[in-house]
């Protein structure tokens, strides 16, 4: 057989094989290295001299740091709150556009759409104009409105502090989260009802059915495959989720915003222990691989 005729029977795998094989290698060396790293104690303060320490970092990370445990629990109630309300108000919006045919309404949801496209760092900078206690806008809003005095007298509250108080700054954060990804989840889910069928639709106003019994057992089933693929991608964001977070509170005040993410940044390059910080690198992709895998299985659960 002649080079040409096999070059022409192979050219289907011959022409992406060079991109395939850079990217491939984009992908693994970085995560080759960071795992070899993990089982080393390179730092900067000890020079040039790297030791293998085998599994020592990884036994710190599970039975000797506490700060570890409490950035997984602040990973985990962020990336909750943020998911229960992102999702919830994105599937209402996006049915609620998707239903209602007012003059505008493309506009609207032009603006609505457009909090997605601004940058983080710069979302976060402005929020952090807003939440400021002293001056901020919405330390105004609550005052004009009357509701200080109601957070004073029946939730105990003297002061809105917003993300400079631990007990308010996560869910300041997710405040902030939700404004601006939402919209993401209500632009899936409004694709996905574009493709719905309108047969089952008929046949239930015809039946007498009430618009609720029709969301409940006609649209929410049939784009819960479509709310699946949004809060699968949310959900990954939202546990990797570093930039608003280092913007406005730097893991502050204290540990009380320190996530996994920030907590690794520190470890790199507050502390200079990358060794350490590989390690808990890897935790954290295992973490969000086997989060993503289980909110896959269950989303193929609902496609069943």
């Amino acid at each position: 057989m002649r080079l040409g005729d096999w070059y022409d029977r192979n050219a289907f795998w011959i022409f992406p094989s060079a991109s395939v094989v850079f990217i491939m290698g984009l992908m693994i060396f970085p995560l080759g290295y960071t795992i070899y790293n993990s089982f080393t104690d390179w730092s900067l303060t000890h020079g040039d001299q790297v030791n293998f320490v085998g599994l020592k970092n990884y036994i710190d990370i599970f039975l000797n740091d506490d700060r570890f445990w409490g950035a997984v629990g602040r990973t985990i109630y962020f990336t909750g709150l943020a998911m229960a309300v992102e999702v919830t108000l994105g599937v209402l919006i996006a049915v609620l556009f998707d239903a209602r045919d007012f003059r505008g309404k493309r506009v609207a949801r032009s603006i609505f759409l457009m909090a997605m496209m601004a940058t983080p760092v710069a979302v976060a900078m402005v929020w952090m104009l807003i939440f400021e206690p002293t001056a901020g806008v919405l330390n105004y809003l609550v005052k004009a409105s009357g509701l200080e005095a109601i957070l004073r007298e029946h939730a105990g509250i003297a002061k809105l502090l917003w993300i400079t108080d631990s007990a308010s700054v996560i869910p300041s954060l997710v405040l902030v989260d939700i404004w601006e990804w939402t919209p993401l989840i209500s632009l899936i889910v409004i694709a996905g009802l574009a493709t719905l069928s309108r047969e089952p639709y008929e046949s239930a106003m015809v039946d007498g059915a009430t618009p609720f019994q029709i969301f409940f057992r006609i649209t929410l089933p049939m784009i819960a495959p479509t709310i699946g693929v949004a809060a699968l991608l949310r959900l990954v964001d939202c546990l990797k989720t570093f930039d608003i977070i280092y913007v406005m509170t730097m893991g502050g005040p204290g540990y009380s915003s320190e996530t996994l993410n920030i907590y690794t940044y520190q470890m790199s390059f507050q502390y200079f222990n990358f060794g350490y910080a590989s390690a808990l690198l890897v935790v954290f992709f295992v973490f969000v691989l086997g989060v993503s895998l289980l909110v896959a299985h269950f989303r193929r659960g609902l496609e069943l």
